[in-house]
C-alpha cells in the first residue's frame, strides 16, 4: 500500500497543475503514518514557500505564486533552483521536527551515538533531531514527482538534495553541563535543528552563487530531451552537491510578462530609510525602480490598528481602533516614459 501511494504521488502532481508541491489528498486515505506524513509535507511545503517570499521580498523576482506552479517550474532558472531547494528543505525540516516532538508513531530522537565520545570534554547524549528520518521521507515525497529522465529533472533532483543538505549544514550542537554544582566536569551534547530562517539565509547565499551548468553543447539537443542527460550528468560531477545549479538565464524581472507569470516591478513597494534597515533594504528603490526605468512615488496610507488595549477581569481584552498615517514608497512610471526607461517621442512630424 505504501509503495502504491508513493508511486501514485507523481501522477497526482501531474493532474494538479495549480500547486506543484501540495501533498496529495489521495494520501489522506492511507495508513495513519502516511496520513501524518502528508500533513507534514503540506506544512513543510507551505513554510518553504513563505520563506522564499521573505527572502526575495525586496528582489525584482519576489517568489510570486506563479513560481510554485508547474508553468513556472518548467523553467530551470537560478530562481527556480531556490524554489526546489527551499521546498525540499521545508518538508525535511517539518518531518524532522515532528518526529523529535513525538508527533509520529514510528520514529523518535536520534540516540544512535549516545554515550560515545564526541570531542574533548564531551559525550554524545540527549535527544538529537532525527534528520535521517526527515531526509528519507522527504525524498519519497518531493523527489517522487521527478519522473522524467531529462536534464531538467536531473537539475531539479540536484537542487532538492542541496536543500536537504542545507538543513544538515545549519544544525547546531547544544550541550548541557553535569557534575557537582554544574561544574561541567561532564558535558553531553546533541544536534538540534536551527531556526528555519537560518536555512533560508543559507540557501539565499547559495542562490546568489548558483552556477549555470557548462555542458557540451554538441551533445545537447534542444528541448532538454532525455538524450542530453548524459551531458548533464557529466557536468554535474564537477558541482558540489551543496551548490544550486540552473540551466537557463533568468528573464527580465523588471518587465511584466503575463505569459510567464511575471508581474514586473511597477507598483512594488521599496524602502528608502528606516531604523535597523540593512544596506540591501535601503537600496531597494534603486534596484526595483530606478534600475528598471521607473520612478519612486511617495504615498501616504492610513492604517487602522488596535490600540489602548485594556484587560478586564476575567478574561477579556478591549481595544480601541486607532488610525495613523504610514509613508510608503512605490515604483511608478516616470512622466513621459514608456515604462521601459525611454521617453516617449512626440507623434507629430518634425518641423525643420
Amino acid at each position: 500500500m505504501v509503495r502504491l501511494l508513493v508511486w501514485l504521488l507523481p501522477l497526482w502532481f501531474s493532474l494538479c497543475p495549480t500547486r506543484a508541491w501540495v501533498a496529495s489528498n489521495l494520501l489522506m486515505t492511507g495508513p495513519r503514518a502516511f496520513l501524518t506524513y502528508a500533513r507534514s509535507v503540506q506544512v513543510g511545503t507551505k513554510n518553504g514557500i513563505e520563506e522564499c517570499k521573505y527572502q526575495f521580498a525586496l528582489d525584482r523576482w519576489n517568489c510570486p505564486d506563479s513560481a510554485t506552479q508547474l508553468k513556472g517550474l518548467r523553467r530551470a532558472t537560478r530562481e527556480t533552483s531556490f524554489v526546489h531547494a527551499i521546498s525540499a528543505a521545508g518538508v525535511m525540516y517539518t518531518l524532522t521536527r515532528n518526529c523529535s516532538l513525538g508527533d509520529l508513531d514510528n520514529c523518535g530522537c536520534d540516540v544512535s551515538k549516545n554515550g560515545k565520545i564526541g570531542g574533548r570534554g564531551w559525550l554524545w547524549g540527549g535527544c538529537s533531531d532525527n534528520v535521517e528520518f526527515g531526509e528519507t521521507i522527504s525524498k519519497q515525497y518531493v523527489d517522487a514527482q521527478e519522473t522524467g529522465h531529462d536534464s531538467r529533472a536531473a537539475v531539479n533532483l540536484h537542487n532538492n538534495e542541496a536543500g536537504r543538505l542545507a538543513v544538515k549544514a545549519t544544525m547546531k550542537r547544544v550541550c548541557r553541563c553535569h557534575g557537582m554544582s554544574e561544574s561541567c566536569s561532564v558535558k553531553t551534547c546533541w544536534m538540534q535543528l536551527s531556526d528555519f530562517r537560518d536555512i533560508g539565509n543559507y540557501l539565499k547565499n547559495k542562490h546568489n552563487q548558483a552556477q549555470k551548468l557548462d555542458t557540451d553543447k554538441k551533445r545537447m539537443r534542444a528541448g532538454n530531451s532525455a538524450d542530453n542527460r548524459g551531458a548533464i550528468m557529466d557536468a554535474l560531477r564537477s558541482i558540489a552537491p551543496t551548490e544550486l545549479i540552473y540551466l537557463e538565464d533568468s528573464p527580465d524581472y523588471c518587465r511584466r510578462n503575463s505569459s510567464m507569470g511575471l508581474y514586473g516591478t511597477e507598483g512594488r513597494e521599496c524602502l528608502t530609510h528606516g531604523e535597523g534597515l540593512t544596506q540591501w533594504e535601503t537600496r531597494s528603490c534603486r534596484r526595483l525602480c530606478h534600475e528598471c526605468g521607473l520612478g519612486v512615488q511617495e504615498r501616504r496610507v492610513e492604517v487602522v490598528s488596535s490600540c489602548n488595549c485594556k484587560f478586564h477581569w476575567c478574561c477579556q481584552v478591549n481595544c480601541d481602533r486607532c488610525a495613523h498615517v504610514v509613508v510608503k514608497h512605490v515604483c511608478v512610471k516616470r512622466e513621459g516614459s514608456d515604462g521601459n526607461g525611454f521617453r516617449r517621442r512626440h507623434r507629430g512630424g518634425h518641423k525643420s
